[in-house]
């Protein structure tokens, strides 16, 4: 693992992440016997918007039974089950962080959806499938940390098959400057690697991939974002958050995601693209 690969995987890491998930699910009164994936919502939608986004973006998707897909960055893998569990699809998670890949295995097999789902840590700039494996390349709120995206948008044009797609949703560069610090996805600039709509375009597209959808989300990221700071400036922090996986600085990471959202520092664009 190369050093900036080894200082993301520090920022998210949490050894006892799975003893303190199952205990903040049976401190927010959830039955730990009868979990189902909305139960985990607070969780495992580690993104802008959480279960919105990616209902938003499964749809455009328009997976089905027979849909093979690899979710890039999977976290803690709520998509992966959102997708498997709506849709009957089979969903292979891939995250750099071993301890989300254990969580997440943990979760699919309490809420009944291992069946369908399976998580392996591992580099998305180098991913252990074959040519056309998939018929879905998905990735939410990953690419922030990747500073080759040119290499990320190769790979996934390579495990998708020919008339595939990639559907994704990742926080940009705005024209507002650089992000205010701590963040979700990084305490520091040192691991954050944001990119302008203009340029994610010419990646997607000097990968050899053709854009179906382009739809700006920011507005109302930014809705839901002043939403969650003014909850959690009023409440403090739920038994059941992102806090968990990041720590009490997270009401600072989401203050300072609102700040951004509201000054333009960053956007928010939701995509598909197909592999001609």
């Amino acid at each position: 693992m190369s050093e900036s690969a080894e200082r993301i995987a520090r920022h998210y890491a949490r050894s006892d992440l799975r003893p303190a998930i199952l205990m903040a699910l049976q401190a927010a009164g959830k039955d730990l016997r009868r979990l189902t994936p909305e139960d985990l919502a607070p969780i495992d939608e580690f993104h802008v918007r959480g279960r919105e986004a990616t209902l938003e973006l499964a749809e455009l998707a328009a997976l089905d039974a027979k849909s093979r897909v690899l979710d890039l960055g999977c976290g803690l893998g709520g998509p992966t089950r959102v997708l498997a569990s709506r849709c009957g699809c089979r969903v292979t998670g891939l995250d750099l962080t071993e301890a989300y890949c254990q969580a997440a295995t943990l979760l699919a097999e309490r809420v009944g959806l291992a069946h369908l789902v399976d998580y392996r840590q591992g580099d998305a700039l180098a991913t252990p499938f074959d040519d056309g494996a998939f018929d879905l390349v998905w990735t939410q709120h990953a690419a922030m940390n990747i500073s080759d995206k040119a290499a990320l948008y190769r790979e996934a044009h390579r495990v998708v098959k020919p008339g595939g797609r990639v559907a994704l949703y990742d926080v940009l560069q705005g024209p507002g400057g650089p992000p205010h610090y701590p963040v979700p996805w990084a305490r520091e600039p040192s691991i954050s690697f944001l990119v302008t709509p203009e340029t994610l375009r010419d990646l997607l597209t000097g990968a050899g991939l053709e854009i179906v959808s382009w739809q700006d989300k920011t507005e109302a990221g930014r809705q839901w974002f002043r939403r969650l700071a003014d909850r959690i400036r009023a409440q403090g922090l739920p038994p059941l958050g992102f806090h968990l996986l990041l720590g009490d600085d997270f009401a600072a990471m989401a203050e300072n995601q609102r700040r951004n959202l509201d000054e333009g520092r960053i956007v928010l664009i939701q995509a598909l693209c197909r592999r001609p």
